[in-house]
């Protein structure tokens, strides 16, 4: 897991629908119907766990500010249109007034629509009446978890047989920002602590403390939500993260706040030097400054080709599709339907895309260290830890922006302003050297600054061959700590209807004889229909492919082929864990990097729907061993997109962008080519631009 990472996830449907998330932790929450986030008032402390979080750069003349939308009279338009500010005030009157919540303490883990039954989302269309609002509130009330359905319409709560199993499992819900925020400040309460930090030279002031995140380690661990607390020193730089203050560890219980542990086994290792750490222009002088590339700006001279309409339905080309933010999985993308340009019809690709998690454990067995195996959407949530995208840096010109509405742990709705931008980008690619890719580019690009380990070495000449740095010595007294990305897409794919089958292409090696033909070998294309779960189940191989095809077998060309979409793999490094390690046991979708499973709406989160500490009972690989069926079934695919990070020397003090993506592309969905019919650019369809000296 990166510190301070800016966690790149792309979202890219033909125009690019790019996700940059990034960190806060402290906001005003007030009793105003929208508060606003204003994360700089309240630096250094302004973080999460701290690993997802804007760098500075300051600007000489920075661009226009994107004007802030008030949200208060929203109104839904579509079925999953995300949940208004009217409907937040109504689900904390609705809460507030309940028996569950009156005499006890409460805090509001998550509440985000619930969707609409898939068959009446399938129905329904523009101009229809709404199916019933409903939210699905998770919540904590004196100690105990509580799954909750509010109808938002009859102002009533209900708790279904689904919510009463879902608050049965182990583990707990995503924290909250309130959560994060008072478990930083813990620490400062206890006097050993204080104590530590005093004699180990560092002013209070110039501290910075992670939440992190504990994972699951045995029956010590049970019955409390608890969370450790690492710290930096803020002194001389704005990079803490260069500067950690090794092995000192807090163990916190969240619910009480109560400081249970301390553990200081690092006070023989300096805290690295601040210098060269500072990543900010502003800290940087004009010697240091050298612009090596001009900017480059891609015009569009017609306004951009797609329009948002009602707020989260996305149309470009032949394309519409509806996007919204989500507070755990960021994004998502929903109804992705294309008019054939061939018989003009409307045909549905994918009904619901997003992250579902992403699993990253650290591969230091240390103390300090062998808990960090993040589940950043269960864990954190992808969209609580966003901050506004930065115009021209995060977003090109002709980007649209979009708003996202959450509650705090009071019910408050507050707005993530500026969240997501909508965008085309344009590869320089020929358009008919390759397939036109309806859906393509579930991508993910991460960068920013690494979670290092203090070392007491300054050079790889002290260290002896016997000794395991588990990771790469970045700088003197600095090291960073391999670890894995794993980021699991939940693709429940509609391929011109509900029904669907999952087909392995595998292409294995024939021989032939001589007497026929001058080849000895040659390749063919072997189909395998999935009739199962355990059917479908891939770990990739480079000396077994195969292509992994979404199918609806009920429909095909006119030449017979079944119409479908194919998953193109990328990023395709695997777990090397043990099966029985804990944290792998939690992370246990990532055993296989595609599996496939019949739709159903209680199996959206990978990692289970109480993440938090929980013991890996709930999760993609554990409902897979039902090994259900799922031929010309409603089907969902799931992906895993995977990184290994050795980190070097040049990703210090901040790392350059590591990028991976996979594909979904049409195979036999559209009779020929689709955009056989776009004419070519030519120069008057363009603006002349001179260079300045030569204007």
């Amino acid at each position: 897991m990166e510190a301070k990472r800016l966690l790149r996830l792309l979202f890219v449907i033909l125009g690019t629908v790019l996700l940059l998330f990034l960190t806060s932790i402290i906001f005003p929450y007030g009793n105003q119907p929208e508060a606003q986030l204003d994360c700089a008032t309240y630096s250094p402390w302004c973080t999460s766990k701290n690993r997802i979080q804007h760098k500075t750069i300051i600007k000489k003349k920075p661009p226009p500010p994107i004007p802030t939308r008030h949200h208060s009279s929203d109104v839904p338009r579509h079925p999953l249109d995300p949940l208004t500010v009217q409907e937040f005030n109504k689900i904390r009157a609705v809460l507030s007034a309940h028996p569950l919540f009156k005499s006890s303490p409460y805090a509001l883990h998550s509440v985000v629509l619930q969707e609409p039954p898939k068959p009446l989302v399938l129905a329904w269309r523009k101009g229809d009446p709404l199916p019933p609002r409903k939210a699905s509130v998770v919540a904590r009330v004196d100690g105990d978890s509580h799954v909750l359905t509010v109808d938002i319409d009859a102002g009533e709560v209900t708790q279904s047989q689904r919510d009463k199993e879902a608050a049965s499992l182990s583990g707990y819900p995503t924290l909250t920002i309130e959560d994060m925020t008072s478990a930083t400040l813990a620490p400062l309460s206890n006097a050993g602590f204080n104590r530590t930090i005093a004699e180990r030279g560092i002013d209070v002031a110039d501290l910075a403390c992670l939440p992190i995140s504990t994972g699951w380690f045995g029956k010590s661990e049970e019955s409390r939500r608890l969370i450790k607390v690492q710290c930096y020193s803020t002194k001389g730089t704005a990079n803490f993260y260069m500067r950690p203050i090794e092995g000192l560890t807090v163990l916190v219980d969240l619910d009480t706040k109560e400081v249970l542990d301390v553990s200081d086994n690092g006070r023989d290792i300096p805290i690295p030097a601040a210098a060269n750490t500072d990543y900010r222009l502003s800290a940087l002088n004009e010697k240091q400054v050298k612009r090596i590339v001009n900017p480059i700006s891609l015009e569009q001279p017609e306004g951009p080709s797609f329009t948002v309409e009602d707020d989260h339905t996305v149309k470009w080309a032949n394309w519409e599709f509806h996007l919204k933010p989500d507070p755990r999985a960021g994004v998502i993308v929903s109804r992705a339907v294309v008019r054939d340009p061939g018989t003009g019809e409307t045909r549905s690709v994918m009904y619901k895309g997003f992250a579902s998690e992403l699993f990253v454990p650290y591969m230091d067995p240390t103390d300090a260290w062998y808990f960090k195996t993040y589940m950043d959407a269960g864990e954190y949530g992808f969209g609580l830890q966003s901050m506004p995208l930065d115009p021209l840096n995060d977003c090109p010109r002709n980007a649209h922006y979009m708003d996202a509405v959450f509650p705090a742990a009071d019910g408050t709705p507050y707005v993530r302003s500026n969240m997501v931008c909508v965008f085309e980008s344009y590869a320089g690619d020929i358009a008919w050297r390759h397939s036109e890719c309806p859906i393509t580019g579930m991508e993910v690009g991460l960068s920013g600054i690494l979670m290092v380990k203090g070392s007491p070495f300054v050079n790889m000449n002290q260290v002896n061959e016997q000794e395991n740095l588990y990771g790469t010595l970045l700088s003197e007294n600095v090291i960073g700590v391999i670890h894995d990305h794993y980021v699991t897409f939940h693709l429940d794919m509609d391929v011109d209807g509900s029904d669907n089958s999952f087909v392995k292409v595998n292409l294995q090696r024939e021989h032939d004889s001589p007497d026929n033909a001058p080849r000895r070998s040659y390749l063919k294309a072997v189909r395998n229909v999935a009739k199962t779960e355990n059917d479908a189940q891939v770990k990739l191989k480079l000396y077994d492919p195969s292509e992994f095809h979404v199918i609806n077998p009920s429909k095909k060309t006119r030449v017979g082929n079944p119409v479908g979409y194919k998953v193109v793999p990328g990023g395709t490094a695997a777990s090397l864990l043990d099966l029985d390690d804990p944290p792998q046991k939690r992370g246990a979708f990532t055993n296989n990097q595609i599996w496939v499973s019949p739709y159903n709406e209680t199996e959206q989160w990978a990692g289970g729907l109480f993440v938090y500490q929980s013991q890996g009972e709930d999760t993609l690989a554990v409902w897979s061993e039902r090994d259900r069926a799922i031929e010309n079934k409603d089907i969902v695919v799931w992906y895993t997109l995977g990184f290994h990070h050795i980190p070097c020397q040049e990703d210090f003090p901040i790392m350059p962008t590591v990028s991976s993506s996979f594909d979904l592309k049409p195979v036999n969905f559209f009779e020929n080519n689709p955009i056989l019919r776009m004419p070519p650019n030519v120069d008057k369809d363009l603006p002349t631009c001179k260079a300045a000296a030569s204007a």
